[in-house]
C-alpha cells in the first residue's frame, strides 16, 4: 500500500496550483483588458442605434455584425468582471473608425448621439412648423391629424391658441424624437424670450400684456425684412394704437384670406370679413399672424419714438415713413406707379435678351 505525501507536500502542491491558476486567471484578465482598451477593427465610421429596451449584449452584437466591435462576448465578461454596469443612453451614435470598446461604452454613457437639425424660420406660421416637423423623417409623428386644440392640450395649454407661441430657431434633436418634443422646446424657448423682453419694456407703451406685445412683434415680422426698419415700424403702430386709429397691416390681411391669397393684395381683399382685417378693425389682431424672432420681439416693446403715422413699400426695398396722410398719398401714388412698371416690364420681357 503507497504511503500518502506528507501534509506539508500536500500544501505546497495546493500551493502551487493555486498560484498556477491565479496566473493563468491573471493572464486571462489581462487578455480581456487589452482587448478592452485595444483599437478596433473598423477603418470607417460604423453607425448603430440604440433603442428603448435595448441591452448591452444586443447592441454589442450589432455592432459586431456591422463590424465595429471584435469579441462582444470578451467585452461583456470583462465588464462584469470589474463589476460596470453602464448605462447607454437613447438614440444613433456615429462610431468612429478604430474604435476600441472603452471608448464606445464611454460613448454610450455620455450620450453622444448623432443629432439632426431643424430650422424654424422667422416669420413661418405655426401650420407650417406642423409641415416642417411632419416632413422630417427623422421625427416620431405623434400629432397628425390632430386639431390646434388638441395639440395645444397634449403641450398642456389647453385653450390657447399656437399662432406664435413658438420660437423660430435651430432646434437639435436625436433622430427618433417626437414632434411633440419639439414643439414642447419651441414653445419654452419663446415663453423664455418673451417674458425677458416683457420685463425690459419701454414705460407707457399701449400693451396690456405680454399676449399683445407677441401679437405685435407677429406684425412687425411680417412687415419688413430690413432690419434697421423693425423699431420703427413698431413706432408707427404704437403711435396709432395711441391715437386709436386703425393699424391697416396688410400681412393681417392676408393671414385672413389664408390660401385664398395668391400673391397680390387688392381693393376687395380689404374689405375681407375677419377680425384679423385690421383695416376695419380697431387695434391688435386676436393673435399673432406668425412666429415672430427675437429683433421683432425687442422692436415690439422698444418702439422708436417718432411722429410717424405711416409707412408704405417703396418698391426697391424698405418704406418710405409719412406723419400725414397727405405725404403718405403721394408715397404711394409713387409705389402704385412703380409696381405698374415693374408687371409691364416683366410682361415685355423676352428670355434671353437684354432689355
Amino acid at each position: 500500500m503507497a504511503e500518502s505525501a506528507p501534509p506539508r507536500r500536500r500544501a505546497r502542491t495546493v500551493l502551487a496550483l493555486l498560484v498556477i491558476a491565479a496566473l493563468l486567471a491573471g493572464g486571462a484578465f489581462a487578455a480581456l483588458k487589452y482587448n478592452y482598451d485595444a483599437a478596433g477593427p473598423a477603418d470607417h465610421t460604423v453607425r448603430v442605434q440604440v433603442r428603448a429596451g435595448d441591452t448591452l449584449h444586443s447592441v454589442f452584437s450589432r455592432l459586431s455584425a456591422l463590424g465595429g466591435l471584435p469579441h462582444p462576448r470578451a467585452v461583456e465578461l470583462y465588464l462584469r468582471l470589474t463589476g460596470a454596469q453602464p448605462r447607454m443612453e437613447i438614440g444613433v451614435y456615429d462610431i468612429p473608425p478604430y474604435s476600441s470598446p472603452a471608448q464606445i461604452v464611454r460613448m454610450f454613457q455620455e450620450g453622444r448621439v448623432v443629432l439632426d437639425k431643424l430650422t424654424v424660420v422667422e416669420g413661418s406660421t405655426f401650420a407650417q412648423f406642423l409641415a416642417e416637423l411632419d416632413a422630417d423623417p427623422d421625427i416620431v409623428p405623434s400629432l397628425r391629424g390632430k386639431s390646434d386644440a388638441a395639440i395645444m392640450a397634449a403641450l398642456g395649454h389647453p385653450g390657447q391658441k399656437p399662432e406664435g407661441r413658438f420660437f423660430p430657431d435651430t432646434y437639435s434633436f436625436s433622430p427618433g424624437t417626437t414632434d411633440l418634443t419639439i414643439l414642447q422646446m419651441a414653445y419654452q424657448e419663446m415663453a423664455k424670450e418673451l417674458a425677458k423682453v416683457w420685463r425690459e419694456r419701454s414705460p407707457g407703451l399701449p400693451l396690456a400684456s405680454p399676449y399683445q406685445a407677441l401679437i405685435l412683434a407677429s406684425m412687425i415680422e411680417k412687415e419688413t425684412g430690413v432690419a434697421d426698419e423693425r423699431a420703427r415700424i413698431a413706432g408707427v403702430f404704437i403711435n396709432r394704437l395711441r391715437r386709436g386709429m386703425r393699424l391697416q397691416s396688410d400681412p393681417t390681411v392676408i393671414y385672413a384670406l389664408g390660401t385664398r391669397y395668391h400673391g397680390a393684395l387688392y381693393a376687395r381683399d380689404l374689405e375681407v370679413k375677419s377680425p384679423f382685417n385690421t383695416y376695419l378693425h380697431a387695434g391688435l389682431p386676436p393673435t399673432p399672424i406668425c412666429l415672430p424672432g427675437l429683433a421683432s420681439l425687442l422692436a415690439a416693446v422698444h418702439p422708436d419714438k417718432t411722429r410717424d403715422l405711416y409707412f408704405v413699400a417703396t418698391g426697391k426695398g424698405g418704406h418710405h415713413f409719412s406723419r400725414t396722410l397727405a405725404e403718405h398719398d403721394i408715397q404711394l401714388r409713387k409705389y402704385i406707379r412703380q409696381l405698374r412698371r415693374d408687371r409691364l416690364a416683366e410682361q415685355t420681357h423676352t428670355p434671353g435678351r437684354t432689355q
